[in-house]
C-alpha cells in the first residue's frame, strides 16, 4: 500500500479513460498525456490500462509500505526518494518505508507515477479514472488528500529490472512556447476569413483557467460572420444549434478567449467549435502551463492520422525495447 502524506496541488488516479459513454454526457476523463501514461506503465511491466497517478504542477509526498518498482514520466517535476534525486523515464526500485517527494516543476505540467500492479480503486463504467466534477471513479471520486491510503492492484504482466530506461529519442521535451496542431472545423465557417487567419497566426497566452476541463487562451478578439441566428441557437454570433463537442474542440464564446475542451469537459452545447486539437497533440496540451504561449497550426486529416500512427509506433518501439532488456 501507499500512504499519502501530502497530496500536492491535484493528484488523481487515472487510466486510459471511461470510453463509450459520451452520448449520455459522460466525458472520458483518463490520463491527459496518454503517451507519458503509456510509457510509465511499460516501465513497470503493467497492463496498458493499469491505473496510475496523474500529478499536476506540484507533486505529493508518498510513503511506500511495500517493496515495489515505480516509474515517473511526463513533465519535469524532479522526484526524490528519501531526499535523494531519482531519474524519470526509468524503472526505479523502492522499499517499504521509502518516501517519494518532488521539487518544483521545471518544464511541462503533469507527471505520471506508475506502480508495478497499478493503483487499486473500484471500476466505474469500465474505468478507474477520476472525474471530480461528478465525484466518481478514482479514489472516492476526488483528488488525493493527506492520510489517504492507496492499495496496489494486480495488473502486472512481468517484472522489469530497475534501471530500464526509455530510449532518449522517445522522451519528449517541453518548452514554454508550443505549436499545437488542429483540424479546422466543425464550425470554422462561422469565423470571418480575417479572424481565421488571426486564429492561426498569433501566439495565444494560456490563462490561469487551465485544468482537466479545458484551457482558456488570451489574445485578440475574433469576429463571426453576421447572420440571422437560426431557431434553437442563442443570440450571440458565437452560438449555434447545440452540437457535440469533440475532445480537444476549440470554441470562442463571443469571440473572446478561445477555450479548448479537454478530458473532463461537457460533451455538447451551443458554441461554435472552430477547430479541434489532433489526438497526438492532446498529449502536448497536457504539458502546457499557465502563461505559456501556444500557436495553433492547421493540418489535414491525413497529417493528423500520420501523427497518430507515429505516436503508436513510438510506444511500440519502447515496448519492444523494454521487452528485449
Amino acid at each position: 500500500m501507499i500512504n499519502v502524506l501530502k497530496p500536492g496541488i491535484q493528484t488523481t488516479v487515472q487510466d486510459n479513460g471511461r470510453i463509450g459513454f459520451y452520448e449520455i454526457g459522460m466525458p472520458p476523463s483518463g490520463a491527459m498525456d496518454k503517451y507519458s501514461f503509456a510509457m510509465a506503465n511499460l516501465l513497470v511491466g503493467n497492463e496498458e490500462n493499469a491505473a496510475a497517478l496523474e500529478i499536476t504542477y506540484m507533486g505529493p509526498e508518498l510513503e511506500f509500505r511495500t517493496d515495489t518498482t515505480i516509474a515517473l514520466t511526463g513533465g519535469e517535476i524532479p522526484p526524490k526518494v528519501n531526499g535523494e534525486p531519482i531519474p524519470m523515464w526509468e524503472t526505479v526500485a523502492v522499499k517499504s518505508g521509502d518516501r517519494l517527494s518532488f521539487d518544483f516543476v521545471k518544464t511541462g505540467a503533469r507527471v505520471y507515477l506508475a506502480v508495478a500492479g497499478g493503483i487499486d480503486v473500484p471500476v466505474i463504467l469500465g474505468s478507474r479514472s477520476t472525474y471530480t466534477l461528478c465525484g466518481i471513479g478514482g479514489y472516492q471520486g476526488r483528488a488525493l488528500q493527506a492520510n489517504d491510503v492507496l492499495e496496489i492492484a494486480n495488473m502486472h504482466k512481468r517484472p522489469i529490472p530497475p534501471g530500464t530506461r526509455i530510449p532518449a529519442e522517445l522522451i519528449p521535451t517541453f518548452a514554454k512556447s508550443h505549436e499545437i496542431r488542429v483540424i479546422m472545423g466543425l464550425c470554422s465557417y462561422r469565423l470571418t476569413e480575417e479572424s481565421k487567419r488571426t486564429f492561426l497566426s498569433i501566439d495565444w497566452t494560456v490563462t490561469p483557467e487551465a485544468n482537466r476541463v479545458g484551457y482558456r487562451f488570451k489574445g485578440e478578439r475574433l469576429s463571426f460572420v453576421p447572420r440571422e441566428q437560426p431557431f434553437g441557437a442563442g443570440s450571440n454570433p458565437s452560438n449555434v444549434v447545440d452540437l457535440g463537442y469533440p475532445i480537444g474542440s476549440i470554441q470562442i464564446p463571443d469571440g473572446i478567449e478561445p477555450i479548448s475542451l479537454l478530458n473532463d469537459a461537457v460533451t455538447g452545447g451551443g458554441y461554435a467549435t472552430v477547430a479541434t486539437v489532433i489526438s497526438t497533440d492532446l498529449n502536448r496540451m497536457a504539458q502546457i502551463k499557465t502563461n505559456e504561449k501556444v500557436r495553433f497550426v492547421s493540418v489535414t486529416l491525413e497529417e493528423a492520422l500520420q501523427a497518430r500512427r507515429q505516436t503508436k509506433a513510438d510506444i511500440a518501439k519502447a515496448r519492444d525495447f523494454i521487452g528485449g532488456n
